[in-house]
């Protein structure tokens, strides 16, 4: 899936308190991986992000998502508290 890196970052800056910490808690991953997977660029040695990529673009550039799991359950939660993006 392609998005652009600043639709990523507002999805993940309309998301209600407490949510990172939802994903990462149903999808049994570590609350880092949520932040890294939404631009954040905080990784421990042993950790990377699979299947992301960036190229440079418009809109802070254009992200290519294999994975959309962690994209999916924050849409579902923006969905459930009724956040327009």
């Amino acid at each position: 899936m392609y998005i652009t890196f600043n639709e990523l970052r507002k999805i993940k800056h309309s998301l209600p308190t407490g949510s990172v910490k939802r994903i990462a808690d149903e999808l049994k991953i570590d609350e880092q991986s949520v932040r890294n997977y939404f631009g954040a660029m905080k990784y421990n040695s042993d950790e990377e992000i699979v299947g992301k990529h960036i190229q440079p673009g418009p809109e802070g550039g254009i992200v290519n998502l294999e994975d959309t799991e962690i994209l999916d359950m924050a849409k579902k939660i923006l969905e459930e508290a009724n956040i327009q993006i």
